[in-house]
C-alpha cells in the first residue's frame, strides 16, 4: 500500500504493483509505503477519504506467472509447496489444486495452517484469517485475492488493467491532480517490468478443460474487466 496526499494505491499480488510502488515512491512527493499487500480495510484513518487506485491482471496470465515464479525459486513458498506436492505436480495439477481451494478442497486446511497468523512485510503477506473466507466460496484464488484486497466496488475505487498500466497510470494521476513530469513519463516508457519470471506465452500452459476451469472460478474478475483467453 502506498499513501499519497491525493490517493492510495493498493498492491494486488503479481499484478504490476512492484513497478507502481517504485514509481510512486520515486516521483510522487510525500508518497509513503504502508505495509505490503495490505487490503483496503487497513487504509489509515487519515487517508480514508482519498480515492483508491489498483491494478488487475488477466487471471490466466496470473496463474502462469505465479507458478513459474515459485517453481524457479530455490525455496518456494508454503502455498506452492502444498499445492504442487513439493514440486512433484506440473502446472496443470498445481493449478487445479489452487482453483479448488474455494470448492471444498481437502488441501485448504493445510494451506491455511501454513500461513502466518498476522501480517508481515514480505511475499504474499496473506494471513490465515484472510484466506479462510475462500472456503466453499466457489472463487478462484486470484478472484479471492481481488475481493479481499479491494472490497466492494464504489465510486472511490478505480481498478485498471495492468496490461494498460503505462498509459492508465498517468491518466489517473492527471485526474486526481497529481502533475505528471517528464521524468515520470520517461520511467513509464523505458523501465522494464519488475519482479517477473521468464516463461513462454501463458496460453501454452493450458489445456482446454483447465482454461475453462479458470473461466468458471475467476468469472468475477474476467467479466468485470473484460478479459478473454488469448491463444
Amino acid at each position: 500500500m502506498i499513501a499519497t496526499d491525493k490517493f492510495v494505491f493498493l498492491h494486488l499480488h503479481k499484478s504490476g504493483g512492484s513497478f507502481v510502488n517504485e514509481f510512486l515512491l520515486r516521483f510522487v512527493p510525500g508518497a509513503r509505503a504502508i505495509g505490503y499487500h495490505l487490503p483496503r480495510l487497513l487504509i489509515p484513518r487519515e487517508s480514508l477519504q482519498l480515492p483508491v487506485l489498483g491494478f488487475v491482471r488477466n487471471p490466466w496470465s496470473y496463474y502462469v506467472s505465479w507458478y513459474t515464479f515459485q517453481s524457479q525459486r530455490p525455496r518456494p513458498n508454503a502455498l506452492y509447496r502444498i499445492l504442487s506436492d513439493h514440486g512433484r505436480l506440473d502446472f496443470g495439477g498445481t493449478l487445479r489444486n489452487m482453483l479448488d481451494l474455494g470448492a471444498g478442497s481437502p488441501l485448504l486446511d493445510a494451506v491455511i495452517a501454513s500461513l502466518p497468523s498476522s501480517y508481515g512485510d514480505r511475499g504474499l503477506n496473506l494471513p490465515q484469517f484472510a484466506l479462510a473466507p475462500i472456503r466453499n466460496s466457489g472463487l478462484g484464488f486470484y478472484s479471492h485475492l481481488y475481493r479481499y484486497l479491494y472490497g466492494d466496488p464504489d465510486r472511490h475505487l478505480t481498478v485498471e488493467r495492468s496490461e494498460e498500466l503505462r498509459s492508465k497510470l498517468p491518466d489517473y494521476l492527471d485526474r486526481v491532480g497529481q502533475r505528471v513530469t517528464h521524468a515520470m513519463q520517461d520511467f513509464l516508457t523505458d523501465t522494464p517490468p519488475r519482479n517477473t519470471s521468464a516463461h513462454p506465452p501463458y496460453a501454452q500452459f493450458y489445456t482446454e478443460d483447465l482454461r475453462e476451469l479458470v473461466a468458471a472460478r475467476d468469472r468475477p474478475v474476467i467479466e468485470s474487466h473484460g478479459y478473454r483467453f488469448c491463444a
